[in-house]
């Protein structure tokens, strides 16, 4: 079994300010990889999937190889958007409101950023949603 240092430590040093940026957000290590919390419910995680180990995350990336990825809560329309339009998204097999994505070099930390955000919001109580700031997006929403 893989463990928290099993997150390459560049992608958890751009996760770490866009998670506990949030309001009573904290960071633990889960049964694998990393996870932000609010009130103990995770609204992201993190881990690098072992096929050998985490068989339902591969399946669900559709990978034998090790890749890391995200999960964290969507609204299910947005959900079913983003996942017919392919990589990096995934449904993993559990949760009407998860999403996965698989983290590559190619993504867009600000669009990562509202989705992380918005995963938040879904999960802490209102006191803690109405101290947030939604992100900065030039231009308007990147989705």
């Amino acid at each position: 079994m893989t463990g928290p240092g099993d997150v390459p430590p560049e992608l958890l040093d751009r996760l770490r300010p866009i998670c506990l940026g949030l309001p009573e957000a904290y960071e633990e290590p889960a049964w694998v990889g990393v996870r932000w919390r609010v009130r103990k419910r995770t609204f992201a995680h993190v881990l690098t999937v072992d096929p050998d180990h985490q068989m339902s995350y591969a399946r669900a990336v559709g990978t034998d190889e090790p890749v890391c990825v995200l999960t964290f809560r969507s609204p299910v329309d947005e959900i079913q958007a983003l996942v017919a339009g392919g990589h990096p998204f995934f449904k993993p097999g559990w949760g009407a409101d998860v999403l996965g994505l698989v983290v590559d070099d190619g993504f867009d930390w600000d669009e990562l950023a509202e989705l992380l955000t918005e995963s938040y919001c879904r999960l802490a109580p209102r006191k803690l949603v109405a101290r947030v700031a939604p992100p900065a997006s030039p231009g308007g929403s990147s989705r």
